[in-house]
């Protein structure tokens, strides 16, 4: 609903106290004002628009769905295509654990299993917590965040039948439109977004990022991650190896480091070319983009089905002028090359989000 701002005083009725201190009187009425402190400042920025229809405020019942979760297809490619970086990350654990177990006397299947069952702590409440704050960069609404936020998040939640109370609430300080679906219930939005965009769109906002969490795809998404780390860092350790100047010194330990990385490697290429082929596996960053766009159209379909098309459509139509703006003024500065490089055929095909006339043609058939 629109809000009214109060309205300035007539000219006519002579000079008007300034609120806050009634001694005081606005430049040129005439009075000479007594000495006090210095100017008033500028009125803050307007409220952005409530034109959120709120059909389940407080008292109100709602009507939870029997099965708020789901694995959909999008969660499970995840899992599947992350399985050669997953078997690449146990081989280097175990090998981690033979290190230790022929050092310290530490059976090497302890590593392993801790390893394993680690995964656990993604819908761990306190691991989460840490997770957002310090590796995402999150932290709690202020006070006037929250009395903005958790109404829209409630009738977000409301219309889809889910209870809203499991996830937590977070907001990155950031001057960019952004929000973030994380491991088991984390629901971030940037400064940005919650400050300016007219509360519709924020709900069309949330309720895209709770699409990733009913769909499964942020808690898939970071078990990925985790479960290929060490495999990814044995790779980097690789690279920087290989890098590196070689002096006859470190030539014994950079071999031997070498020769039991490659042999890992080995093992992990030879057990992926089993279950997939080598050329899947060529071929294997292409496709875990193409299953994140496929995730981030499912995650605007289910906002959609809640009714939010088109004000999802309105959001997608200011962040791509926006990106075709910055674009512009990136190439007065960068020249033709620059305009080419974000938009090239390479950049789309590993880019994890579809573009921006991709999301609202399949919107059409909800707005």
């Amino acid at each position: 609903m629109n809000r009214s701002a109060p309205q300035p005083p007539d000219p006519g009725d002579g000079p008007v106290p300034v609120d806050g201190d009634p001694g005081r009187f606005p430049p040129g009425s005439g009075t000479v004002p007594p000495t006090g402190p210095g100017p008033v400042p500028a009125p803050a920025a307007p409220p952005p628009l409530d034109d959120l229809v709120y059909e389940h405020g407080p008292g109100r019942r709602v009507y939870y769905a029997a099965r708020q979760r789901r694995v959909d297809v999008t969660a499970l490619g995840k899992l599947v295509l992350a399985l050669p970086t997953f078997l690449m990350s146990t081989l280097m654990v175990l090998l981690v654990g033979a290190v230790l177990d022929g050092s310290l006397g530490l059976p090497f299947w302890i590593p392993t299993a801790l390893w394993l069952v680690s995964g656990a702590l993604a819908f761990h409440r306190p691991t989460e917590d840490l997770l957002a704050r310090y590796l995402l960069g999150l932290r709690r609404p202020m006070p006037p965040e929250a009395a903005r936020l958790e109404p829209v998040w409630r009738e977000v939640t409301a219309v889809a039948g889910v209870d809203g109370a499991v996830y937590q609430l977070w907001v990155e300080e950031s001057d960019d439109l952004n929000a973030y679906a994380a491991a088991g219930h984390i629901v971030g939005v940037t400064r940005f977004a919650l400050e300016q965009l007219p509360s519709g769109q924020l709900a069309a906002v949330l309720a895209h990022e709770l699409g990733h969490h009913a769909g499964g795809h942020a808690w898939s998404s970071l078990l990925s991650h985790w479960y290929g780390l060490p495999g990814r860092t044995a790779w980097r350790a690789l690279r920087v190896v290989a890098r590196s100047v070689v002096t006859p010194a470190r030539c014994a330990v950079y071999l031997s480091t070498g020769v039991l990385l490659l042999a890992v490697g080995g093992l992990g290429s030879t057990a992926a070319a089993i279950l997939y082929g080598l050329p899947l596996l060529l071929v294997l960053p292409y496709l875990s983009a193409a299953v994140g766009r496929r995730a981030e159209l499912r995650a605007d379909r289910h906002a959609a089905q809640l009714g939010f098309a088109p004000n999802l459509a309105e959001v997608f139509q200011t962040m791509h002028a926006n990106r075709a703006q910055s674009r512009r003024r990136t190439f007065a500065v960068g020249g033709e090359r620059t305009q080419r490089e974000p938009g090239s055929a390479h950049a789309r095909l590993l880019s994890t989000h579809p573009d921006f006339p991709t999301r609202l043609h399949h919107l059409r058939g909800y707005l």
